[in-house]
């Protein structure tokens, strides 16, 4: 799995899944871009990955803008040259029933998750195609894509059922231009902002429904998305790798 040569952008980077991933790329010699809404832990985060002698650099960024989208590339250009890896990881996942839900939330979440996807997607395909070198680019969809996780998740759920949408009819479009888009679904995995929202009673009832009785960590993510984005993957398109310890099987 040898990513020297390669550049990657990966939204959402400053920290958990987004840096689990970003960290497993880089290991693997990649250069990477971390672009996220939160430019101090953006910063903090390249820094570490730099300590360890790896090519980061970060950069802020609100995925659900398209000049932001756009800047988002003229940067990695302008820092590495090109780029050959995308993952679309940024999201935001608030616990809102639908009976107290504004028309501002749905929208809110559906803006980044999902049109966050398309306007990333679109400008870093275009330039794959402009360089004429393959591509790989991942989605971070998530278990709710295909099932329902809990309730207060609606708006959530729709954004990653319509990501997984996107993945395949983006798939479809893209590679005959050598470019492969696939997705990861992870379960539940252990990140600051998921930390925060668990209560002590949901997650053991959450746990419970787990076949391999833990949580997942940010690297177990991190390491199917290292496959994805090598050569290991070279004849898949269009597929979704649920990585949740067994939940679905509940």
């Amino acid at each position: 799995m040898d990513l020297h040569g390669k550049t990657a952008i990966v939204t959402g980077g400053a920290e958990g899944i987004g840096f689990g991933i970003a960290a497993r790329l880089a290991e693997a010699g990649a250069s990477v871009m971390l672009a996220d809404v939160n430019g101090q832990k953006a910063s903090a985060a390249a820094a570490q990955l730099v300590a360890s002698g790896y090519s980061v650099q970060s950069c802020i960024a609100d995925v659900s803008s398209e000049d932001s989208a756009r800047a988002i590339l003229a940067k990695t250009i302008a820092a590495f040259g090109a780029v050959h890896i995308l993952v679309n990881n940024a999201g935001i996942y608030p616990t809102i029933p639908i009976r107290t839900m504004t028309v501002a939330d749905f929208e809110r979440v559906i803006s980044i998750n999902l049109r966050g996807v398309f306007l990333c997607t679109k400008y870093v395909a275009e330039q794959m195609i402009a360089q004429g070198t393959p591509g790989k680019i991942i989605n971070i969809t998530s278990i709710d894509a295909t099932h329902p996780s809990s309730v207060g998740l609606a708006h959530y759920d729709a954004s990653k059922h319509g990501v997984w949408g996107f993945t395949k009819n983006s798939a479809l479009e893209y590679a005959p231009h050598g470019i492969s888009i696939n997705a990861i679904a992870p379960g539940g995995i252990s990140t600051p902002g998921s930390a925060g929202m668990q209560e002590p009673d949901i997650l053991n009832a959450f746990l419970a429904k787990i076949p391999m009785r833990r949580m997942g960590e940010p690297d177990d993510i991190g390491r199917v998305a290292l496959f994805l984005a090598s050569d290991l993957s070279s004849y898949m398109t269009g597929s979704q790798i649920v990585v949740d310890g067994g939940f679905l099987l509940s």
